[in-house]
């Protein structure tokens, strides 16, 4: 119900008492056992709601009932704190492990270090999340949602159970057994043939908003009773058979519950407990026996059995139908505003946690109170985390939850803006009366007509030579770096707004540090460019003169563009090194959908139903190109007819030419593309699709969580082909021939397809209303009318140029500099000659560019890294005391590359790390860890699974650890550390 309702009104309704009487009834019988899987409702329950005696009450469980060395109470993980929905963190599931919080929770305050995921109820199941779960140290993963032909399929051939490599690259060595749930899936079934009531749901149904006070709630089954005891175990028992001929083993998992369960556990319990003892007495008839058991309980039974499994490959279990007509890969799009977002407030944080490090190490006796900054970088670490749960970044929220999340991350943004901004100025011992505004994206902040300080920060461990846009209110502007040179700049007109300008500022910065660049209104001195605006008449497409060849070059070193001037449309692109041109056009279409249950399939949050193919939405289009030395941006807007007003969609698109002296590779090589979509009449979903001449034969790659490319191939089906042929681009996507590839990189998570060959379709928006009543109850009808603006940038090439830069350029662009204003009044100018980088820490942290620094930050974890004393420090009642950790970093470091991907960027890279912190201080002690923190790698041993390729059944040690601080990073690895350093 986290889609449906705030987080306080569930825990008011059911979820508190869930944790409340279910702890109390665990105390009256050894044999119960129980598995919680949101643990951001459990945190809340522990924080908020839990007295003393329901703490010692779960300190007693744990003793009493431990669950393969697991708390019956936490053996089961999903959402929240723990893992994503199928393929969407946004800033990538990788780039924040946003199930890390939930672990160090756990782990610090229990000592229980979670070994098997529960991931029943994402729509889809993504081949990166059994890597990140191996990494993490789990022994098995549980997944349901899977296409509902392919399930039928695997469970007639019992082959719902496989090894997972999830990754080519660490194929065995990350592993993870699987266990895909039956077509049953998660919940207890429900139709009992002796009662028209639900059965197995003793407790009933939650009541919203209040609990009733005669403690009788909706639809509560009937009781166990002599006699009718004997019906409920047929019952029972029959659908335990028809499950065991599904899978290989005689042992069975039978989920017992289902969403909004065991809020009354007492009386779920004591009907539980007469039925199974019941069963038990009555085995030899039953031909079972049954007890109450956790997933790790399951899986150990499945590994005792020592048969050999067979392994699946990297593909993914995408997209995800449940009928023919319901396919779900509608949400990859749905709410788009929540989606970029969540990606910006998940970069925002990345550049906050290295900032905030870097200062702490350098800064011991600062003046920020680094208690009080830790819990600004709090607020967003939960904030991003939370909105991972399967119903939030996948917008299939209700809009008041989704309002929910938007101010949490809002919330969390300002927070680490405002600690960044008061690190800066502790740094630069400014007046603390001084305003420093900060701001992170392009143009959403501007500066005034005075003297003021651009501070921009790189949060990415490379060197990195790029622009950033400020919005200021004339056109003659000067900008100097902090040793007073000018800096190459550009001044044009705003298409956003008449009042203002847009000024592009060329920055080069180091690896995590920040320049200070001095923008002042023209006083005769050298100026920026100034672009030159040149607007060309608006031409009707549908009667466009095809054999004219009108066509407008507009060129920097890497590309050509060519447009059509009698449509105004993009026409061609040559990739000038190769002088290769490939022919494409780009058009806005619109699928349009059915909003009425009697007339046929819907669309709604979820599901993408359309009628009908694409059609096209603007019969003219209008051309304004402003020209200008550094930046060259062409403007289409499209409209419904040649004398509309107000245009309905429009494309930003920008190319970039970098001066001589500076390392323009990467902007280059980049055609930058903003969209303005919106608001969309009712049912219609907007995509902007892009035609090629390259034979691509429909085949389409995508990212998945960012960490690796799955191959689409086109199907046809006998239904609903074009919808079942929708992917989720969280970052990436590209089609190619036999010579040339087309890159996309995308700033939020998109539906992406290729309905044609040459041809890739981007969704960019959606606006629903259907009469569907569950729909209609919880206000799940998308009826989203705002504009959209997401961002993308195309890249032209041979495959070898593209392998190169797309990887780097994707962390770019997800990763762009944070920009800051103020007038930092206590700045003393630099004398000539002095370092121009301002590093928080002194020399920069840099990187190869195969690799990639995902974290550097405090966690502020209070438990021991040395699992005994922290076990022992847990009994003994003294865990998480005293103030938060600082002296511990956590760093995580990441291969970008697959094996044989490329001849040098694929290559083992070897670090030293005491080398490449040098600038935080002297390294004093490195422990390698697993990815969230919780284990020594030493002492890890996961299982490992019996194959036909690999048929020895053991433990499997992750990774190589490291000596004298220098590790080897393989393809694909992430390996992760926690450092300390010697004290100042």
């Amino acid at each position: 119900v986290y889609f449906l309702f705030f987080f306080q009104e569930s825990m008011h309704a059911y979820a508190a008492n869930v944790y409340t009487s279910v702890v109390e009834e665990l105390m009256k019988g050894k044999q119960r056992k129980f598995i919680a899987v949101e643990q951001e409702f459990f945190r809340l329950w522990w924080d908020a709601v839990a007295t003393d005696a329901h703490k010692q009450q779960v300190s007693c469980t744990r003793a009493v009932l431990p669950a393969n060395k697991e708390s019956m109470l936490f053996s089961g993980l999903k959402e929240g704190q723990s893992t994503s929905p199928f393929a969407f963190c946004p800033g990538l599931v990788i780039n924040k492990f946003c199930f890390a919080e939930g672990h160090g929770f756990l782990y610090e305050t229990f000592g229980i270090r979670p070994q098997f995921s529960w991931h029943v109820d994402p729509f889809g199941a993504s081949a990166t999340t059994p890597t990140l779960f191996a990494l993490a140290g789990f022994n098995a993963h549980l997944i349901s949602r899977i296409d509902y032909d392919l399930k039928a399929d695997m469970q007639k051939n019992k082959k719902l159970q496989f090894v997972w490599q999830g990754s080519p690259s660490l194929s065995e060595r990350e592993a993870i057994f699987t266990h895909v749930m039956d077509q049953y899936s998660y919940c207890t079934p429900s139709q009992i043939p002796f009662s028209n009531r639900s059965g197995f749901y003793w407790n009933g149904i939650a009541a919203f908003p209040d609990p009733p006070k005669d403690g009788v709630y909706p639809n509560m089954s009937l009781p166990v009773t002599n006699t009718n005891i004997h019906l409920y175990a047929q019952t029972m028992v029959a659908n335990i058979k028809e499950r065991a001929a599904w899978f290989r083993t005689s042992d069975v998992l039978w989920p017992w519950g289902c969403d909004k369960q065991f809020f009354n556990a007492s009386v779920q319990y004591s009907n539980m407990d007469l039925l199974l003892d019941y069963i038990n007495k009555h085995s030899d008839e039953f031909g079972v026996t049954v007890q109450y058991a956790t997933v790790g309980d399951y899986f150990q039974a499945v590994y005792s059995r020592n048969l050999t499994w067979e392994i699946r490959d990297s593909q993914d279990f995408l997209p995800y139908s449940t009928e023919p007509f319901q396919a779900w890969t509608g949400f990859y799009t749905s709410r788009s505003t929540l989606k970029g977002v969540a990606r910006r407030a998940s970069s925002l944080l990345y550049a906050g946690e290295s900032f905030f490090t870097q200062y702490v190490r350098k800064h011991p006796a600062s003046s920020i109170c680094k208690c009080e900054a830790l819990k600004q970088l709090q607020s967003l670490r939960w904030a991003v985390s939370e909105v991972q749960h399967h119903d939030g970044i996948t917008g299939t929220e209700s809009p008041k939850v989704k309002d929910m999340y938007m101010n949490n991350l809002m919330y969390g943004m300002f927070n680490v803006k405002k600690l960044m901004a008061s690190i800066i100025f502790d740094m630069n011992n400014a007046k603390k009366n001084g305003e420093v505004y900060s701001s992170v994206y392009n143009k959403d902040s501007g500066i005034p007509d005075v003297d003021q300080y651009v501070v921009v920060y790189n949060p990415l461990a490379w060197n990195i030579t790029t622009f950033v846009t400020v919005s200021v209110s004339h056109l003659g502007m000067s900008v100097y770096d902090e040793l007073g040179h000018s800096v190459p700049a550009q001044v044009q007109s705003s298409a956003e707004s008449h009042s203002t300008y847009d000024l592009y500022i060329l920055v080069e910065i180091s690896g995590l540090s920040y320049r200070k660049y001095h923008v002042k209104p023209l006083n005769g001195k050298q100026s920026a460019f100034v672009g030159r605006s040149v607007k060309y008449k608006r031409k009707d497409v549908t009667h466009a003169d095809q054999r004219s060849g009108q066509l407008l070059p507009v060129v920097n070193n890497c590309y050509q563009l060519l447009f059509d001037q009698n449509t105004n449309l993009m026409h061609s692109i040559t990739e000038r090194e190769t002088n290769q041109t490939v022919q494409l056009t780009q058009e806005f279409l619109e699928y349009h959908v059915n909003g009425d249950v009697t007339k046929g399939p819907i669309s709604d949050n979820y599901l993408f139903a359309p009628n009908a193919s694409a059609v096209p939405v603007s019969k003219a289009v209008g051309l304004e190109v402003v020209f200008g030395n550094l930046v060259t941006e062409i403007r289409q807007y499209f409209y419904s007819n040649v004398t509309a007003q107000n245009y309905i969609y429009a494309v930003y698109t920008r190319m970039y030419t970098v001066p001589e002296g500076y390392d323009g590779k990467l902007l280059c090589h980049r055609i930058e593309q903003e969209y303005s979509v919106g608001p969309l009449e009712l049912n219609r979903e907007a995509v902007l699709r892009t035609s090629t001449n390259l034979n691509s034969r429909k085949l389409l790659y995508t990212d998945s969580n960012g960490y690796q490319i799955q191959k689409r191939p086109f199907k046809a089906y006998v239904n609903n082909t074009v919808a079942r042929n929708y992917y989720p681009m969280v970052q990436t996507a590209y089609i190619e021939d036999d010579t040339t590839r087309l890159m996309l990189l995308a700033e939020r998570a998109h539906g992406v397809s290729s309905q044609g060959n040459g041809q890739v379709e981007v969704m960019l928006h959606r606006r629903l209303w259907n009469n569907l009543q569950w729909d209609l109850n919880y206000n799940l009808t998308l009826n989203d009318s705002s504009v959209v603006r997401p961002v993308i940038w195309l890249i032209l090439g041979t495959k070898a140029v593209t392998n190169i830069l797309y990887r780097t350029s994707g962390l770019v662009l997800e990763h762009r500099p944070v920009v800051m204003f103020g007038a930092l009044s206590g700045d003393k100018p630099k004398l000539p000659g002095q370092l121009q980088q301002n590093s928080v820490h002194g020399s920069p942290v840099t990187v190869p560019p195969n690799l990639h620094l995902q974290t550097l930050s405090i966690p502020g974890w209070r438990y021991s890294s040395n699992h005994a004393e922290q076990v022992h420090s847990v009994h003994m009642g003294k865990q998480k005391q005293g103030d938060a950790d600082f002296s511990r970093i956590l760093l995580r470091i990441r291969h970008l590359y697959e094996v044989g991907e490329d001849p040098v960027l694929s290559q083992p890279v070897m670090v030293n790390l005491k080398s490449l912190l040098q600038g935080l201080g002297s390294v004093m002690r490195v422990e390698e860890r697993s990815l969230t923190g919780t284990w020594d790698v030493n002492t890890l041993k996961r299982w490992k699974w019996k194959t036909a390729q690999y048929p020895n059944k053991g433990f499997a040690n992750s990774t190589e650890t490291s000596e004298n601080c220098v590790v080897t990073v393989h393809p694909k690895e992430i390996r992760t550390f926690f450092v300390y350093f010697q004290s100042q």
